[in-house]
C-alpha cells in the first residue's frame, strides 16, 4: 500500500476541497442562481456530453494503463497512437450523433424542450472531456494522480462556480453560460498540457515501430473489449439523470442533482483511491502477484468501508439540516429519499472495493464487460418500470439495486476464479459499528439552529465512531492507518 498510501492521500486532499467547492456551487450556488427548469438544462446537457466520452474512447483509458507497464521505450509513441484511436472514436460518435439527432430531439421534445436548443454543445463537451481523459490515463501511468486529480476535481468545479457567478452578476445570459461550459471543459485539458510537458512526458512521437511485436494488436484488442464495460459503466452513472428528464421534468432532474451530489460524497474515498491502484494491480498482474492482489482487495475494502460509512452517517443524520441551507429547498428537499437509496447503493460500491479494476487488468476482462453491458441494460429497464410510479426515488432506487447486484456478480466471479476475497471478520465488525452509530445517532440531540444542530450531531458522531476503534472492537486498524497518513501522508 506505500505506492497507494502516498499518492491517494494527496488525491484525497484534492478530491475533497473539489467537494467543498461542489458542495457550494450544487447545494447552494446553483438552485440560488438558476431556475429549477434551468439547472436542469444545465446539468442534463453536461451529462449527455459526458455519456458520450467512453463511448467515444473506445476503452483507451484502461488499454494505456495496462499496456504502459510493458513498454521499455516508445511511450510518447504510445500517446500519440492512443489520441490518434481516440479522435477516429470521436468522428465515429459525431457522425452517430447527427445521424440520430432527430431520435435524440424526440427524447426530450414531450417533457424538456429546452435542451434542444443546447445539443451542439454536447459534442463539444465530449471531446475536451475525452482528450483529458486520455492525457490522465497516461500520466496515471507514470503514478502522477494528484496533479491531474487537482484539475478534474478542483479546477473543473472552480471554473463552474465562477462561470454560474457571472450569469448571477448579470454579466452574461443563460445562452451564454450555457455556451461558456466548452470553456469551462477547455482550460483543465489546456492545464494537463501543462502539466505534462513541465514533467517532460508529453511529445508526439508517431515512430509506432518501436512497439514490440504484436504490442499495437494486442492493445487495440484489449481496448475494445473493454471498451463496451467502460461505456456501459458510465451508462450506469448518467442514465438516471437522463431518463428523469426525459420521463419527468427538468425541474425533477434538479432536484435528482442535488440530492445525487450529496450521496456522491460517499465514494469520494473510493474515487481517489481507484485512481492510484489501477496502475499498482496492473504491475501486480504482470508479475502474477496474485496474493499481494488479495491483500490490496482486503486492505482497499475495509478502508474505504470505515471512512464512507462514517460519511453516509454523518450526511444522513444531519440530512434536514443540510436541505436547511439550499435556497428554494421548499423545492428541492423532495429529494431527501433519493439521498438514501444512492448513498446505500454507493455503500455496495464501497464494501465491495476495487473488484472492477481487478478484472479489468485480469485475464477474465471479457467477464467484466458482459457483467457491466448487462447490468447497464438492467438500470435501463429498472428506471423504465420505477420513474413512472416513484419518479426521482424511483431512478435511486434502480440504481442502489443495479449498483448491488454488479457487485455481487463480480464478487463471486473473483471469488470462483482467483480465489479473492475482500471481506472477513473484521468487515463485519465495521459494519456492526457503523449500524451501532447510526441507531444512537436517533437520541442525539436536535437543536433548533440548523447550523449548531450539524455541528454538535457531526461532532458526537465522531467521537462515538473514535470511541469504537478505541475501545477495540472495530476499526482500530483502519483508524492508526488514517492516524499514520495525517502525520506522515508520504509514507
Amino acid at each position: 500500500m506505500g505506492k497507494v498510501a502516498s499518492q491517494s492521500i494527496q488525491t484525497t486532499i484534492f478530491s475533497y476541497i473539489g467537494v467543498v467547492i461542489g458542495y457550494f456551487n450544487v447545494l447552494w450556488l446553483y438552485p440560488y442562481a438558476l431556475e429549477a427548469a434551468q439547472l436542469g438544462t444545465f446539468r442534463t446537457i453536461q451529462d449527455l456530453g459526458l455519456l458520450f466520452v467512453p463511448f467515444a474512447q473506445l476503452g483507451l483509458g484502461h488499454g494505456i494503463t495496462r499496456y504502459f507497464p510493458k513498454l521499455k521505450n516508445g511511450q510518447s509513441a504510445f500517446l500519440s497512437f492512443s489520441l490518434l484511436l481516440a479522435f477516429i472514436g470521436f468522428l465515429i460518435v459525431s457522425s452517430l450523433f447527427y445521424i440520430f439527432r432527430e431520435q435524440v430531439v424526440g427524447l426530450f421534445s414531450k417533457n424538456s424542450p429546452e435542451v434542444i436548443n443546447y445539443l451542439w454543445i454536447v459534442l463539444m463537451i465530449t471531446f475536451l472531456a475525452l482528450a483529458n481523459s486520455i492525457l490522465d490515463a497516461y500520466s496515471r501511468s507514470y503514478l502522477k494522480v494528484a496533479i491531474p486529480a487537482f484539475f478534474r476535481e478542483v479546477l473543473l468545479r472552480l471554473l463552474t462556480g465562477l462561470w454560474i457567478l457571472s450569469f448571477l452578476g448579470g454579466w452574461i445570459n443563460f445562452d451564454q453560460l450555457m455556451a461558456g461550459l466548452i470553456l469551462v471543459y477547455g482550460i483543465p485539458l489546456v492545464g494537463m498540457l501543462v502539466y505534462l510537458i513541465w514533467l517532460k512526458v508529453l511529445r508526439l512521437d508517431f515512430n509506432w515501430t518501436s512497439f514490440p511485436e504484436g504490442f499495437r494488436s494486442s492493445f487495440l484488442k484489449f481496448s475494445l473489449i473493454t471498451f463496451l464495460a467502460t461505456a456501459a459503466s458510465t451508462l450506469i452513472l448518467k442514465i438516471d439523470s437522463i431518463m428523469v428528464s426525459s420521463m419527468v421534468s427538468l425541474e425533477a432532474n434538479a432536484i435528482y442533482t442535488i440530492a445525487f451530489s450529496m450521496a456522491l460524497v460517499i465514494e469520494m474515498p473510493r474515487r481517489a483511491i481507484s485512481q492510484v491502484v489501477m496502475p499498482v494491480i496492473a504491475d501486480h498482474f504482470s508479475k502474477n502477484e496474485i496474493s499481494e492482489i488479495n491483500t490490496l482487495y482486503k486492505q482497499v475494502s475495509r478502508r474505504q468501508l470505515y471512512i464512507c460509512l462514517l460519511l453516509f452517517i454523518g450526511i444522513w443524520v444531519n440530512i434536514d439540516s443540510i436541505y436547511h441551507f439550499i435556497p428554494n429547498r421548499e423545492i428541492y428537499e423532495s429529494g431527501k429519499w433519493v439521498v438514501l437509496f444512492i448513498g446505500v447503493g454507493k455503500l455496495f460500491d464501497v464494501a465491495f472495493s476495487i473488484n472492477g479494476e481487478i478484472l479489468v487488468f485480469s485475464n477474465y476482462y471479457r467477464f467484466n464487460l458482459i457483467a457491466t453491458v448487462i447490468m447497464s441494460g438492467m438500470i435501463i429497464l429498472f428506471n423504465y418500470l420505477l420513474i413512472p410510479i416513484y419518479g426521482i426515488e424511483g431512478a435511486a432506487i434502480a440504481s442502489a439495486l443495479v449498483m448491488l447486484l454488479f457487485n455481487l456478480v463480480k464478487f463471486f466471479y473473483l471469488k470462483i476464479n482467483l480465489k479473492l476475497n475482500p471481506f472477513d471478520l473484521h468487515s463485519l465488525k465495521i459494519l456492526g459499528a457503523g449500524l451501532l452509530v447510526l441507531a444512537l445517532a436517533n437520541f442525539l440531540p436536535v437543536m433548533e439552529n440548523p447550523l449548531i444542530n450539524m455541528g454538535i450531531r457531526s461532532i458526537l458522531i465522531v467521537v462515538l465512531y473514535w470511541m469504537i476503534a478505541w475501545l477495540g472492537f472495530s476499526g482500530e486498524e483502519e483508524l492508526e492507518w488514517i492516524r499514520q497518513k495525517i502525520k506522515k501522508p508520504g509514507s
